[in-house]
């Protein structure tokens, strides 16, 4: 190991596993009955996708096209609501069925109008089940559609979360991220949030922005915080293939870039520690007394997830399924189009069959990427095996690294702050040959 190279720090953001691009079209497209008939169904937890956005952020990488014309968001709600029926009667009433936590994103929710919201929370209802004002219901939105009729629906319903993308405070910066909006306006949205009476704000803000200087980022930081959102997410920016910054790069080396995002990532790590924040995972951040109500990350990436929608995964304990995914506008036109005319909801059509290592490697990332860690007799208890035996190569790795927490109580398996930092360098190298492979072979569309 000595000598060996450190991977780039900002290699992958692990936020599933395994990654959507190791899916592949499923040439049995299994039914869904079968597939749900010996998972559990007293906790599910269900995700409701959005794909369509006022603009596309330079960043975004996200499957969500630009504007609905000709009435299709009617269309795609229409389809929505067939999904719902068809999973629900695969769910059957053999066992009881519950949710236990709901979430809807995009895209970007709230690009739908007030009376649309209504609708989506019907079909989550109605259709599926779902107690919206039992169960904790994470909303995202925009500073340009977090509007009050639209908030106060969600309010209504029993959204306990809402998060907003606001990147920065700083409008030259947004702009760089090719997302144009003013700073008047995000404060406006912010102010319509509170007013709204949701219990949980969370605020998105990224780093490594051109331009985005120590000051800079800490004046967004600042903004940010007089709000005292009980939530916040700090991002490294990414280019990645497809997107607006994609065509363009950004303006200094890969090497400076990384060593600035770490500079900037420390800095606000810090910033938020000393007011008060407790850290969550790498990206994550909660006020204390602040509990949470609405799936985070992690929670939402469990087995038992239901997604509706054409750019939404379901997850069982052996499937990971989905529909086709696509950056390129035209690409993700036609599949939202071929979506809104499907009428047999009832197979899984994209996916990945995940098998028991594969499932040890899932709860490791799962969990490691978690600042709390993992229990050790947890892992053994669900596995029957040490995460020493089955992981002990790359566990050796990291801790020679320093990146593993040596003063972790016992039958705890934590990072180090340093660790932490670098949680999208430290994630991909636990990915299983097979799905680096796959995803190796995936072509961007």
């Amino acid at each position: 190991m000595t000598g060996a190279p450190l991977p780039r720090p900002y290699g992958s953001y692990v936020y599933a596993y395994p990654h959507k691009t190791a899916y592949r079209p499923l040439p049995d497209r299994p039914e869904l009955a079968a597939l749900w008939a010996d998972e559990p169904r007293d906790a599910l937890s269900l995700y409701a996708h959005v794909p369509f956005c006022e603009v596309r952020c330079g960043f975004c990488n996200l499957f969500t096209r630009i504007g609905a014309p000709d009435e299709l968001t009617t269309r795609y709600l229409d389809a929505l609501d067939r999904q719902a029926v068809a999973v629900r009667e695969a769910l059957g009433d053999a066992a009881p069925v519950r949710f236990a936590a709901a979430a809807f994103g995009g895209g970007t929710p709230t690009f739908l109008t007030a009376a649309e919201l209504e609708r989506l929370c019907d079909i989550a209802e109605h259709r599926m089940g779902a107690d919206l004002r039992a169960v904790p219901l994470s909303v995202e939105t925009s500073p340009s559609t977090a509007t009050a009729d639209r908030l106060a629906v969600l309010a209504g319903r029993g959204a306990t979360r809402l998060s907003i993308g606001v990147q920065s405070f700083v409008d030259a910066e947004a702009r760089a991220a090719v997302r144009p909006q003013r700073r008047a306006d995000v404060e406006a949205a912010l102010g319509r949030i509170r007013d709204a009476g949701v219990p949980v704000l969370n605020i998105d803000l990224i780093y490594g922005i051109d331009g985005q200087t120590e000051e800079s980022w800490r004046y967004s930081l600042d903004a940010a915080l007089a709000w005292r959102p009980e939530e916040l997410y700090l991002y490294p920016l990414y280019v990645r293939p497809l997107t607006g910054l994609g065509r363009s790069g950004p303006a200094e080396s890969d090497r400076e870039w990384d060593a600035r995002r770490l500079r900037l990532y420390r800095l606000g790590r810090d910033h938020l520690l000393a007011a008060g924040y407790e850290q969550v995972s790498m990206r994550m951040f909660r006020r204390p007394g602040a509990a949470p109500a609405g799936p985070d990350d992690h929670a939402c990436q469990t087995d038992g997830m239901i997604g509706l929608g054409c750019g939404a995964r379901s997850y069982t304990a052996a499937l990971h399924y989905s529909f086709d995914y696509a950056v390129d506008m035209r690409e993700i036109r036609s599949i939202i189009d071929a979506y809104t005319e499907t009428r047999d909801f009832s197979r899984a059509e994209v996916g990945r069959w995940v098998d028991g290592a594969e499932a040890r490697r899932r709860h490791l990332l799962q969990s490691l990427l978690q600042a709390g860690g993992m229990e050790l007799a947890g892992y053994e208890k669900r596995f029957g095996s040490s995460v020493h035996e089955d992981f002990g190569t790359e566990l050796d790795r990291f801790a020679e690294r320093g990146w593993l927490d040596g003063a972790a109580p016992d039958g705890l398996l934590r990072l180090s702050a340093e660790g932490l930092a670098h949680s999208d360098g430290l994630g991909p190298e636990l990915f299983s040959p097979d799905v680096r492979a796959a995803m190796a072979a995936y072509e961007p569309k």
